[in-house]
């Protein structure tokens, strides 16, 4: 991602609704994942370490973290993440069967070849072992914050999950992430066409007033609720999926 726009993420990845959200989504599906707080976690694309400093709160110590982005990395490391690394994602230099649980939140979207880093990141996993993915969602939504984001796509979610099940995974649960603010995004991506030139590609990630990054947030906490307790939804601002290593 351009510079300045790594900046900013940085600058706000602690407090804007819509990081805050995701990462509670996220630590739910790994929670459900390995319940005993043993498991071994990989967090591919961990920017400055947030999700990882969630999971050490919630009970995890076998935690690491890799990014392609060094100021990403010294963040993490100044933050008390001793095991952040600074490697590509596409292809991590890392030993195979090693992880019980490996998150990618918003990463496949970034890679060229993202059939070959799945295959990549199944190899990191042992036999059981959980992907947990979160991708941006569908094509009519492209704007320029996937541009400023270097994205090569956005996908539905059974592409999704086509591309995990070409990998060797088994998906478990496959669906969207973001369903009750979808519609209101979807306005604002339409009316962009329209006004392209009004478009700022920073304004996705500037934290809101605090009023409305408060209600944001609380909409983004129910819904994770019903989703963490099984509902799937039809539509979202995000597709995810949850697949798993055969055991044998």
């Amino acid at each position: 991602m351009q510079a300045d726009y790594e900046a900013l993420y940085h600058r706000v990845e602690d407090r804007h609704w819509w990081f805050t959200g995701r990462r509670a989504i996220v630590r739910r599906l790994v929670e459900a994942a390995s319940p005993a707080r043993t498991g071994r976690i990989l967090d591919v694309g961990c920017a400055a370490g947030a999700l990882l400093a969630d999971l050490h709160a919630a009970g995890y110590r076998d935690l690491t973290g890799i990014d392609v982005s060094p100021v990403a990395i010294e963040r993490c490391r100044r933050s008390g993440v001793a095991e952040a690394h600074l490697m590509d994602a596409a292809d991590p230099a890392l030993p195979p069967a090693s992880f019980d649980v490996l998150v990618a939140s918003d990463v496949l979207e970034h890679l060229a070849d993202a059939p070959a880093a799945l295959r990549a990141w199944r190899r990191l996993l042992r036999p059981n072992g959980v992907i947990i993915a979160f991708v941006p969602a569908f094509m009519f939504l492209w704007s320029k914050h996937d541009v400023a984001n270097h994205h090569h796509r956005r996908y539905r979610a059974p592409e999704l999950g086509a591309l995990l099940a070409a990998a060797g995974l088994e998906v478990e649960r496959l669906g969207y992430w973001n369903f009750l603010l979808f519609a209101p995004a979807a306005l604002v991506r339409l009316g962009e066409r329209l006004a392209p030139s009004l478009r700022d590609m920073d304004s996705d990630i500037r934290v809101p007033a605090a009023p409305v990054n408060a209600t944001l947030h609380a909409i983004l906490r129910a819904e994770n609720a019903l989703t963490a307790a099984g509902t799937d939804w039809p539509l979202g601002l995000s597709a995810m999926a949850v697949a798993r290593v055969p055991a044998r």
